[in-house]
């Protein structure tokens, strides 16, 4: 089963060397899971109507987590 993350950060200013989420992450502000894609979507929508992601200040990610690939399971099963 594939979870979903939606994570509220702030928006950092753009860099020289641009924006590398890996080497300088931006800050969490909120994170929420959810067990469908459905759910992530209406939380993430939720937090888009926040004045501050509004004004461009924060942004909203929805990240799938713990997803299995199919082919996996068919290995297991032959």
């Amino acid at each position: 089963m594939t979870r979903f993350l939606v994570v509220l950060t702030d928006v950092r200013p753009f860099e020289v060397d641009g924006r590398n989420e890996r080497l300088a992450p931006e800050r969490r502000r909120q994170v929420v899971g959810a067990s469908s894609r459905e759910a992530a979507e209406r939380i993430a929508a939720a937090f888009m109507a926040l004045g501050m992601v509004r004004a461009g200040r924060q942004r909203v990610k929805v990240l799938a987590i713990g997803r299995r690939h199919a082919y996996g399971e068919r290995e297991l099963a032959g």
